[in-house]
């Protein structure tokens, strides 16, 4: 089969090829996998990039957690009329801090536990299901972890990036009145249009006064944060008392100071959001919501662009400048 690979942490240009691999089978408990579409998250570029010490797991690595494609063969244990299934996959390379898997989704084939492989909504195709085992889960997590959102104020920081999107739309599904932080217009568009109330731009706004503003000096029950340490100061000052902010990236400071009295003195809830950790219970109620939500035309992802496989090297490039609304995507 055809797959990118890597065998030392670096820039993309350097140190991602194309070229051949022997094809998987399907072991015990296992499906295989014609992959469509592989989803790039900013996850899948750090460990590439060996961001904040990151170190390779195995000599050999395929990429990407996320993808989607059809089960083509299942292993002894599987029901057989999975075959032909269409189904989105999520941590096929395995999560951060463990040995995981050395084969993810950037290849034309690839071999995973069937539980792994879950059927992907009539509604949504290939591109948009390789998008949902960490952006809409990891959303889909930090929404609900602390229960029903219905008559609650959210706050989604990031509303109009990949996570952000997603939360906006699942909250707003759950009853919530959700503000959207963005940095343009087209963003603040994006997450109107996914269900948000209103959209703050934060470089022209001074998003603590407009929250107030639009609470009624009230403050928000819930934030969803993409960002923790360049916003755990606004968090804490538009926070409810025993308010929750549940935060699932800290990229611009992964070792921030805590302003602790400006939390404790709310009696506020903080919830770290790891999509690669949500527990099996918790996922499988996930994976039926965004399945309900996407079937009833509630729930989308948003392409920023798609790439061949041959030019993974510069869809890493794309993610890693950010900026873009949606998604990016290699089809295969």
């Amino acid at each position: 089969m055809l797959a990118a690979t890597y065998t030392t942490t670096g820039p993309a240009a350097e140190v991602l090829s194309i070229g051949e691999q022997p094809d998987p089978l399907a072991g015990q408990g296992e499906v295989l996998v014609r992959v469509r579409a592989s989803g790039i998250n900013p996850a899948d570029v750090k460990r590439r990039a060996g961001w904040n010490g990151m170190q390779m797991e195995h000599p050999l690595v395929i990429p990407h957690t996320d993808g989607a494609g059809e089960i083509v063969d299942v292993g002894e244990g599987v029901d057989r009329s999975r075959a032909g299934e269409r189904v989105w996959m999520w941590n096929a390379q395995g999560g951060y801090n463990t040995a995981g898997r050395a084969f993810g989704t950037a290849a034309e084939y690839i071999a995973l536990p069937s539980n792994q492989a879950v059927r992907l909504p009539k509604k949504l195709d290939f591109a948009a299901g390789a998008n949902l085992g960490v952006p809409a889960m990891t959303a889909y997590r930090a929404v609900h972890a602390d229960g029903p959102v219905e008559g609650q104020t959210i706050l989604v920081n990031g509303g109009a990036g990949a996570v952000g999107h997603c939360a906006v739309q699942i909250a707003a599904a759950g009853g919530a009145r959700v503000i959207g932080t963005v940095s343009n217009y087209p963003a603040a568009e994006l997450v109107v249009a996914a269900g948000a109330f209103t959209a703050i731009d934060r470089r022209r706004e001074d998003v603590h006064s407009r929250v107030m503003e639009i609470t009624e000096g009230v403050g928000v029950d819930r934030v969803i944060e993409v960002d923790f340490a360049s916003n755990m100061k606004l968090d804490a000052s538009v926070l409810k008392p025993n308010g929750t902010v549940a935060a699932y990236s800290s990229s611009s400071n992964p070792q921030p100071v805590l302003p602790y009295y400006d939390y404790q003195s709310k009696g506020a809830n903080l919830r770290f959001i790891q999509g690669f950790a949500i527990p099996p219970a918790a996922r499988r109620e996930g994976e039926a919501l965004l399945a309900k939500l996407a079937n009833d035309e509630l729930l989308t992802i948003a392409i920023a662009a798609t790439y061949p496989l041959a030019e993974i090297a510069k869809a890493h490039l794309d993610v890693e400048r950010g900026g873009n609304l949606g998604n990016i995507v290699l089809t295969i």
